[in-house]
């Protein structure tokens, strides 16, 4: 499966990120099939540069973005809003139990 999903560079406590395309059996800064953009965290605001056609490119062969990405990719206007996943009573359950304890 393919994902769309941050790697880490830079120096110690000076960190910036590549927004790769990578299998997701692949290491986190590990072998990527393209590169898309960048995201820097340091700026005040962080910058975040991507390729908008790339992007979509990607998404439409069945790419998933993490969760970090995708909503970088929705306040871009390239992806609907990330939504959580409804849960299922079985999970519910466990964590009233869990917390009733």
């Amino acid at each position: 499966m393919l994902k769309i999903r941050l790697a880490r560079h830079g120096r110690s406590g000076r960190p910036y990120y590549r927004v790769v395309v990578q299998d997701s059996r692949v290491q986190r800064d590990g072998r990527f099939i393209e590169n898309l953009g960048q995201y820097d965290p340091i700026p005040d605001p962080p910058v975040f540069n991507v390729k908008h056609d790339r992007v979509a490119h990607w998404l439409s062969k069945g790419a998933q973005p993490t969760e970090t990405v995708h909503r970088f990719l929705s306040k871009e206007g390239l992806i609907a809003p990330w939504q959580e996943k409804p849960r299922s009573k079985r999970a519910d359950a466990k964590r009233a139990a869990a917390n009733s304890e």
